[in-house]
Formats: C-alpha cells, structure tokens, sequence
C-alpha cells in the first residue's frame, strides 16, 4: 500500500540490530512503499493512562493517587536493609548484582525512571512520567508515546527520543535477557511528530508487549559509555529520577539524596512520594545480624519472615519504650509459590513422577508447629488466595479447550480441582506416605540396596546437593534431609556465602535450592522468563526448574493473548494447572499477612477508605515524622 508522505511526514527504523536507517535517505512529496501493518492501523486517541485490561482507574485531571498523602513533609531520611552484598552499580545487567534502591519495586525507581509510572492499587496500569501521554490502537500491535518537553535528567539535560533509542539499543545489546526479549519483538520505529516515538510489533498477539515498553528505563546518551557500561562494576552513571547517588560503600551502603532539581515532583503520579531528603540502603551479612541492627536503630523498617522472632523476640527496650510497633499489613495479591525447586537438568530430577513422589515427603505439619508456632499455610498454587489460582476450581469448558492437546498429560486431581500438596498429619500418616513414596520410586527403575536407593539401571545412588545460603534455608533442608534419608536418598547440604550463591544461581549450577516466586493479579511477560522452554538453556535468575513443557509454553502464549478478562483467567488457571502438573518444587509456605517492624519516626498514610497498595505496604509513599 502507498503513503504519501506530504500528507503522513514520518521517519520509520527496521528494528533488527538497531542499525538505525531512514527508509529514505532524502524526503521528498513522492510516494513511499511502507508495510500495510504500518498504515491500516487505526489510533485511538493519546491518553494519560494505559490499562491492561479495561480502562485505568484514575481519570485524566486526577491531583494524586488514592494510597498517598498529598501533604507529606519532605525531608529527614530512611534507612533500610537487605542481605548479603553487591558488586556492581548496573541494574539492568545479569552480571554482578546491583544494590537495592535504584531501579526498584519495592523501595522506588529512585535514580532511573520509565516512560510511564506503574499506579499500586489496581493490577496492572501505567500513567505517563516521561511520557506526557500513550496512544495505543486496540489490536495493540503498536504503541506511540509522547515525550514531555520539561522532562530532564539530573543534570538538566532534556530527555529525547535519541535517549530512548540508544537506551534500547544498549539494553538489546547487553541487558538481561527479559530486556532483550522484549526489544527483538520491536519490528520498526516510527517518529510521527516532534518528541514522539512510535513501536511497531509484528502483530498485537502479546497483549502485554506494549505496556512492557513503557516500563523501560530511559538512560542518557551523552552521560553514558556503552563500553563501561556493558562491565558492570562500579560504574555511575545518571539518571533523571527523584534522587543522585552520593555515596557508596562497595558491597556494604549506599546512599542516595534528593536532588533539589528533580524535575517531575509535581506530576499527579507523583506526588506524596519521594518524601526523604536521604535514602540509605545497609547491608548485612546474616539475618541475626540484622535483626540486632534493627533492635539498635540502625535502620527503619523490618519486613519480618520468621513467625517464630516474630512471636517471640519483638520485647526488646524500643518496643517497650514505644519507639517500634509491629504493624500487620494485609496484601490482595495473590501468595505466589515458595519451594525447594528441582533443577531438571540434571538427571536425578528430569523424571516427573520422582519429582512428583519426592514433592509429597515434606514434613509441612512438623515445621509449622515446631519451627514456626504453626503461622503458615502450606503452599499448593503459583497464584494462590486468588480467583487465578486453580485450587479448589475444576477445569472450566474454557480451560479444557486450552489444554485440549495435553489433557492426557495432566493429572486427574489437578484438572478436576481436588489436587492439595500433600502432608502428613502426624508420624503414622508419615510412614504410609514413606512407604507409597518406596513403590512409587521402585516403579520407575530405583530400590533400596544395603540401606541406599539406588537406579536400577545405571548402579548409581540417588544423591543430590541442596544449595543453600541462609540458616534458615539451611534448617528447613535439614528437616527435609532426615526423611530422605529413611528411604536410602542422601541429600547433601552445601551452605556457601552470598557471592558464590548468586553466581551459581545464575548459571545454574545447582541441584536443589530454595526458591519463591512472587505473583501479581497480572502475570506477563516474566512467566517466559520463568518458565518457558526458551529459557531452559539462557543464564539467569529465571528458570531454575529448567521447564521444557509445550503446555506450559501454550498457556503462557494464552494468557499474554487474552483479550477479555474471562479468557485471561482461564488462560491463567490452565497455566497453573501446567506449572503443578510439572512437579517443579517440593512445595513450602505462605503468610496470610505481612509483618513489619517499624521504628514511629516513619510515618505512612492511613488510606483504608480511599484505597491502599495491593500489595499491602509501600514504602515510596512513607515519609520522615521526627524522633
């Protein structure tokens, strides 16, 4: 189909490589031969928000979100603690690990900044930042966006298209691979008027693609070397978010300050944040030591895991005094899944019934009651406490039609509704299960040989490592490990510092280890990262089961397709039915409630009438009330 380009002025860029080049070299009132994909899309109009599914919560003339104070001081600080270390300044590489802080969920996007800004009290939508608006056409097969003209980077330079395209340019070069694998569905780059970019995808099949791409980083050009860049490391480099990196303490502190410059602290998305003229982030070696920094004052917030400190050692002095409450925080989010993960890479783990007979011999009721004053549920569904999980829920016609090509793989209980992980009641219950865990380890080729389990057909015994990095890891192996061993299965507990830990995970490099998986009312695109077959064999953080399951790929395809709220949670239950069908974990615990530590001089809004964060507490809203 013909343009003509009098009447459409636009530069278009093939995507491939980013080797960037008009489609011609010199414009003219001639007629231009484009792709249809480009020209028989139909826009919508530019909007301040962009939804995943139906249409954002906030209107275009709102003043602030739901869960913040508008009337938050600014000023004082926070300091918050993480363990372990960091080697690198670099958030979006995979080598090395970077500090908490700087592009972050949790604790804020405080030095980098996307397109456009995630709100926490609905499931999944974005409001303009950089972007002053999104225009996104209803097959979703492009998505253009608009620059604002004030936005800067922190050293007052303006925020350009240039600087996205060498941003994307740099992440498809050197970033993680969910980076990459995003920036490849790009086909071209459209620049329709002055500070706009236009994405072009091949198709609009990945409903989620576009939003993804609002949620890039935008990184300057001028500021950064490419080459110093791609080595991690301590190499700083700027920003255009709400505070500068001032001081670093390699592998132990860093601390970030207010820049008194910061460009968008009056956008409506942002704010009653941002309050804290200083944010430092401490790191700790183990969690005892922590939790002594805590009791001392050394740091703000405690996000509390352990049900047995909780209930027993939150007495110290600054409790008493009144400086520290234990506050209880509830999230709508659904509990994800916590599990020793199979590595199936490895022979021992690549049969799915052994994984699925090693999966019942979890001593759940004994932990719980012993180690944690009986605080947790067990684990059983990815997308647990929600209407996405499909616990309890037989396979609707919708979910049949999906798994319509595996139905025969997946186990009856998990299509009918009535799977539960299982777990022994008492000793007794124990025993039974030990004893149906022998027959069904002798059905696939092992038997007990003088005490040891070994595979009949190669001689070996069944020995695996467990990896672990804490002491708590470390305790619940070891409960895990004294049953195994009743059976002739030796479970080699391997606890190595956090440096080695992370390295070995990343490269996979394990038999066994401890592993959670958060989960969002709007999973996407990161379950490819997680779970898809294409992931197997890439280093990473990501598929540490080593899933090679053409359902699991097809229901993650089905949900990120899913055009109406129905089909994606079908699409979402079919897939955890896939994920539990794979026996990839021995399946641990969930909280019902979040637990925090706080020391009184942070404050954080009361909002239950209006709305709150889904996922329970935020700090990015809190703010400095004094001592």
């Amino acid at each position: 189909m013909f343009f003509d380009i009098c009447a459409t002025p636009f530069l278009s860029y093939p995507f491939g490589g980013f080797r960037q080049k008009a489609v011609l070299p010199v414009l003219t009132c001639s007629m231009l031969l484009v792709s249809p994909v480009l020209s028989t899309v139909a826009h919508a109009a530019p909007a301040h928000g962009i939804a995943m599914h139906g249409d954002p919560k906030y209107p275009k003339d709102f003043k602030y979100l739901d869960y913040v104070n508008p009337d938050a001081p600014k000023g004082g600080q926070i300091t918050y603690a993480s363990q372990g270390s960091f080697d690198s300044l670099n958030p979006f590489l995979l080598k090395g690990v970077a500090p908490r802080g700087l592009w972050d969920v949790d604790y804020g996007y405080n030095v980098y900044e996307p397109l456009m800004a995630r709100s926490a009290d609905e499931a999944f939508s974005l409001y303009g930042l950089i972007a002053e608006w999104a225009d996104m056409p209803e097959d979703r097969s492009s998505i253009t966006f608009k620059i604002r003209d004030e936005a800067r980077f922190s050293d007052g330079q303006p925020i350009t298209v240039d600087d996205v395209k060498f941003t994307l340019k740099l992440l498809e070069e050197h970033g993680r691979p969910s980076y990459k694998s995003q920036i490849k569905r790009i086909v071209a780059i459209e620049e329709p008027g002055p500070g706009q970019m236009r994405f072009v995808f091949e198709n609009g099949d990945d409903r989620e693609l576009p939003l993804l791409i609002g949620m890039m980083p935008v990184l300057p050009k001028h500021a950064i070397d490419p080459e110093n860049f791609a080595k991690s490391g301590m190499y700083q480099f700027i920003g255009s978010g709400p505070y500068l990196i001032a001081q670093v303490d390699a592998g132990s502190k860093i601390v970030l300050k207010r820049n008194p410059d910061y460009w968008a602290k009056d956008l409506p998305i942002k704010v009653g944040q941002d309050n804290f003229d200083q944010i430092s982030i401490e790191y700790y070696r183990d969690g005892t030591a922590m939790f002594e920094a805590f009791k001392k004052g050394q740091f703000d917030i405690q996000p509390e895991s352990d049900p047995a400190r909780w209930a027993d050692q939150y007495d110290f002095n600054a409790i008493r005094d009144g400086k520290v409450e234990k506050k209880v925080f509830s999230s709508i989010l659904p509990t994800g899944m916590s599990g020793f993960v199979f590595n199936t890479r490895k022979p021992v783990f690549q049969n799915r019934v052994v994984r699925r007979t090693l999966a019942t011999l979890f001593d759940f009721e004994w932990v719980n009651k012993n180690l944690y004053h009986g605080l947790f549920q067990r684990s059983g569904s990815y997308f647990q406490n929600s209407s996405l999980s499909s616990l309890g829920e037989p396979a609707s016609e919708r979910e049949k039609a999906l798994l319509a090509p595996y139905l025969d793989t997946i186990d009856t209980n998990i299509l009918d509704g009535s799977y539960q992980p299982v777990s022994a009641a008492n000793n007794g219950e124990m025993r039974k299960l030990m004893k149906a865990a022998l027959s069904d380890l002798a059905g696939e080729g092992y038997s007990l040989k003088d005490g040891i389990m070994v595979n009949e057909a190669t001689g070996a015994p069944f020995v695996f490592e467990f990896l672990s990095t804490t002491k708590e890891e470390e305790r619940l192996a070891l409960v895990y490990a004294r049953v195994l061993e009743r059976l002739g299965i030796k479970m080699e507990i391997r606890t190595v510092d956090s440096a080695q830990y992370w390295e070995r995970r990343k490269t996979m490099d394990f038999d066994m280890m401890k592993m959670s998986w958060s989960a969002s009312l709007s999973p996407g695109n990161e379950q490819k990262s997680r779970w898809e077959s294409s992931q197997r064999d890439v280093d990473g953080w990501f598929n540490q089961a080593g899933a090679n399951d053409p359902a699991v790929d097809a229901m993650i395809n089905a949900l990120l397709a899913a055009r109406s709220l129905e089909d994606f949670t079908a699409a979402v239950r079919a897939y955890d039915r896939t994920l539990i069908n794979g026996f990839y974990v021995v399946p641990l615990f969930h909280k019902g409630e979040q637990w925090v530590g706080m020391w009184k001089r942070i404050r954080y809004p009361e909002t239950e009438a209006k709305g709150r964060p889904m996922a329970g507490y935020r700090p990015t809203v809190f703010w400095y009330g004094g001592e």
